[in-house]
């Protein structure tokens, strides 16, 4: 995948438009990140719901390879509260990683972000705190 596509998903996951960014997904595929193993399109939906809820969030590429397999970056991940992330909230939902983060708070957290592809979409992506 060329830059350019890649940056168009992104501008897709950036403004929050969920069906746009997992049109460039296979329809089998595994999302590993702070909300562990996601495998389905519900799954993905339900955890940027919840958490998207609480922060906005952007991604901002540091760094960036690709060929017809793979894709690998250096990024930086910022989130902001819009809304009390609260610990019990944490507690209650299905993502007991996530952190707590109050309104305002704002935190950039650097990632290397691993995407695995077979014939032009993501089978795997994997995000890894650096």
């Amino acid at each position: 995948m060329k830059r350019e596509e890649f940056d168009l998903y992104l501008e897709r996951f950036n403004s929050r438009d969920y069906a746009g960014f997992l049109d460039y997904f296979a329809d089998a595929f595994e999302m590993v990140h702070v909300a562990g193993s996601l495998k389905s399109r519900e799954a993905v939906m339900k955890f940027y719901d919840f958490l998207h809820a609480y922060i906005k969030e952007s991604v901002i590429v540091d760094r960036f390879v690709s060929d017809e397999h793979t894709i690998a970056l250096e990024a930086r991940v910022r989130i902001e509260g819009v809304k009390e992330l609260t610990p019990e909230a944490v507690a209650a939902s299905d993502y007991p990683r996530l952190k707590p983060l109050a309104v305002g708070q704002s935190a950039v957290i650097p990632q290397f972000i691993h995407y695995h592809l077979e014939n032009g979409k993501f089978v795997k992506v994997v995000c890894a705190e650096l």
